[in-house]
């Protein structure tokens, strides 16, 4: 059994006053069932109505009256056959009398659970209140409610009342509905009652508690003002992001008679060497790292505790500050808040002075926390002070976390100010923009504000529930729309919109809208393609305009690339290849290709890099036959394939091999260098010439990829073909 077990009771006004809201509360009591179903599955809840044509209740037939009060479910374990029967809720014929409702609600839970389970009792009153409540036989009305009050003190219950109200009708009495409000404000102010006034189907939908979260202390201690100052509080979350609930695997393979069987999945996770995959590694073997550059450093539990920072458990005060000097946008996760310890008078007391002085001088306080001992980092936020307005509940304090140097994003942007004068908005469109701003004002002064964080639900949460319903009942049934009630939050109010078309209409002529033409190349685009310079910190180096002649290499040679930079080492590559203004460019190209793919294998983490590497090492390939430097690039394809050995990287070979990214084979038979064409005989050698037309030719039988004929030179060893090893193999080359 649920140790924090609840019992709630709904008492639901069904009179004929109530008949156009009753569909938005059968959708919030049945999302409250649904919340019951998900994460409190032991709560009970019982449902009473009021305002119904017929009576039926206990009371009535022990002393009498209660006339038009019906329970509806009695006090049990929340289940599925509740949905059904708040699906639809009966239409009441008469007026419905509260009070009634409330005492018939207390006389089930006292019969229930006597003077036990204190705190954990809750009735839920739903009405407008625009009916008059029977008068007393005995004393006044105010004497009637002060005794149920105390009576509910006595065994320890709580009460929510929900008065929804909306577009009143005409011929609603304001003197009874003012009269009514005042009967339940005697409820909240001498009882654990909560008086919330609705006007909206969002609002309803997010005024009712549907969650009891139980509240857990993440502080109790000192708040040290001083050495010689310290006050006893507790800190509680104020907010925290509500989650989706935790899906858990599920398993089907148990026998349908087996009703004993969980459904459980049970997960093992083995560790296995890279070298040799069917050795298990135990746990007293393995030992964690952390990335540092290409390499993993390893630290032990050890190590990690000897260096983790391990501050004392602590709330201090580090000073004061004007309120104005803390940013809202610095507030970062979640808000506590911070109340005086319960019983202690004298810390009632010492909260209440410093909230009121410090709200006072506009001040806050700037705090150090370290919540529980051995807690690895030390929070930094504002203290701002919370007044009460009412006798029975203290003053507090709310708490923010603040950011260090390292969380704050600074963005620089230039200023409206410093744009010309024929961009600043002229007096008619600021007007316009004006009007536009204020017609979707949320809280406009007749009104109640829309959206109120605290009535208004998580429609993707909220949506959530009620498919899982649905989905229990129906397994292959598709997802629903989006429901009318939440799609207000989401979407902007349509009645809204067509109430103001003519200040929509003002706005939209009031400036000149033109369709962006899109650009032959964005600006981001064009950086890219830019060829680096000698130094990067100078900028990328400035591209010439395109030559009349598209074929000539008039661009490249103007272009002098010193250096291969990060961005685009292929076109500084070519274009550093390409230069004849001295014999040395050739050779420092292919260098630093060279050094450009080893740091891109080195840094890749996870493969990430690889691509960008075979992307390089084909045009280091290219750039190589282009400049009868095949020995360069083999050498370096060998040394590739040997430090990947080295360094458990046989990953990227494979990757290679996929790619077809071959060595250069040679074949030397002189001093001569030709070049085969299709079908030709190559001249020295007496053998057909290359397979492909204007490639390098290969004189081997079965040869694969480009190669080079020169005379007179034994042959290096090439990657073979089909019909010798599995591709992807290495080996040597035939001559």
């Amino acid at each position: 059994m649920a140790r924090n077990k609840e019992t709630l009771l709904l008492l639901i006004d069904v009179g004929p006053s109530m008949h156009n809201a009753l569909p938005e509360i059968e959708k919030v009591c049945f999302s409250l069932i649904q919340k019951k179903l998900i994460f409190t599955k032991y709560d009970e809840v019982g449902v009473i109505l009021f305002g119904t044509q017929d009576t039926n209740n206990e009371l009535t037939n022990e002393v009498g009256g209660y006339e038009h009060v019906v329970v509806l479910r009695k006090i049990g374990v929340v289940d599925v056959d509740l949905l059904e029967t708040l699906q639809p809720l009966p239409r009441g014929t008469h007026s419905g009398d509260f009070l009634d409702a409330i005492i018939v609600g207390m006389d089930m839970l006292i019969k229930k659970y006597g003077v036990t389970n204190k705190g954990k009792k809750r009735l839920c009153l739903i009405t407008n209140a625009i009916c008059p409540i029977k008068p007393s036989n005995e004393g006044t009305e105010d004497d009637q409610v002060t005794i149920i009050a105390d009576k509910m003190n006595a065994h320890g219950m709580k009460m929510e009342s929900i008065v929804v109200r909306g577009k009143l009708i005409a011929e609603a009495d304001k003197k009874i509905m003012d009269e009514n409000d005042r009967l339940l404000n005697i409820f909240s102010k001498r009882t654990r009652a909560k008086l919330v006034h609705v006007e909206s189907p969002i609002s309803l939908l997010g005024a009712l508690r549907t969650r009891n979260i139980s509240p857990v202390t993440a502080f109790r201690g000192d708040l040290e003002v001083s050495p010689k100052l310290k006050i006893k509080i507790w800190v509680y979350k104020k907010t925290a992001e509500e989650k989706f609930p935790t899906l858990k695997k599920y398993s089907d393979k148990a026998p349908a008679t087996d009703k004993l069987a969980t459904h459980e999945v049970k997960v093992d996770f083995e560790y296995k060497r890279v070298e040799d995959p069917s050795t298990v590694v135990p746990p007293e073997q393995r030992i964690k790292g952390y990335r540092y550059g290409p390499q993993v450093v390893p630290i032990s539990s050890a190590e990690w505790y000897a260096v983790k920072f391990k501050p004392e458990k602590s709330v201090k005060v580090l000073g004061f500050t004007d309120a104005g000097n803390i940013m809202r946008h610095y507030y970062m996760k979640d808000a506590y808040v911070f109340i005086p310890e319960p019983g202690k008078t004298k810390a009632i007391l010492a909260v209440s002075a410093l909230a009121r002085a410090m709200k006072e001088a506009n001040k806050v306080a700037i705090l150090r926390c370290v919540w529980r001992q051995g807690q690895g980092n030390v929070v930094v936020g504002v203290l701002t002070p919370n007044i009460s307005d009412r006798d029975n509940i203290p003053d507090s304090f709310y708490f923010n976390v603040l950011p260090f140097a390292e969380d704050v994003r600074e963005f620089q942007f230039p200023s409206f100010s410093n744009l010309p004068a024929s961009m600043q908005p002229t007096d008619q469109q600021q007007e316009a923009a004006d009007r536009f701003v204020q017609m979707f004002d949320l809280a406009p002064p007749d009104k109640e504000e829309a959206l109120l964080p605290e009535f208004t639900p998580n429609p993707a949460l909220e949506r959530f529930y009620r498919y899982l319903e649905l989905k229990s009942k129906h397994p292959d049934e598709a997802v629903p729309p989006l429901d009318e009630t939440l799609s207000k939050i989401t979407e902007p109010d349509p009645e809204l919109i067509s109430q103001n078309k003519s200040v929509l209409d003002e706005f939209r002529m009031a400036f000149n809208l033109k369709e962006n033409p899109k650009l032959k190349k964005s600006t981001s685009r064009s950086l890219q393609d830019k060829p680096s310079g000698s130094n990067d910190r100078k900028g990328y180096a400035l591209l010439p305009a395109p030559s009349a002649n598209p074929d000539t290499n008039e661009n490249k040679s103007s272009v002098k690339v010193e250096e291969i930079g990060n961005v685009t080492p292929i076109e500084d590559f070519e274009a550093m290849i390409s230069r004849r203004d001295s014999p040395k460019w050739v050779n420092k190209a292919i260098a630093e290709m060279k050094k450009r793919i080893f740091n891109l294998i080195e840094d890749s983490y996870n493969g990430d890099n690889y691509p960008k590497a075979v992307e390089c090492l084909a045009a280091l390939r290219k750039g190589c036959i282009l400049e009868q430097e095949p020995k360069q690039f083999n050498d370096f394809l060998h040394h590739i394939f040997k430090f990947c050995q080295e360094k458990f990287l046989t990953c990227f070979c494979e990757f290679v091999a996929s790619t077809q990214i071959t060595l250069i084979s040679r074949q030397k038979r002189g001093q001569a260098e030709t070049r085969g064409e299709l079908g030709t005989t190559v001249p020295g050698s007496g053998e057909p010439g290359c397979r492909g037309k204007g490639s390098w030719a290969s004189a081997e039988a079965g040869g694969v990829g480009h190669c080079r004929l020169r005379l007179g030179e034994p042959s290096t060893a090439v990657r073979l073909g089909a019909g010798h090893r599995k591709p992807g193999a290495w080996g040597a080359g035939r001559s």
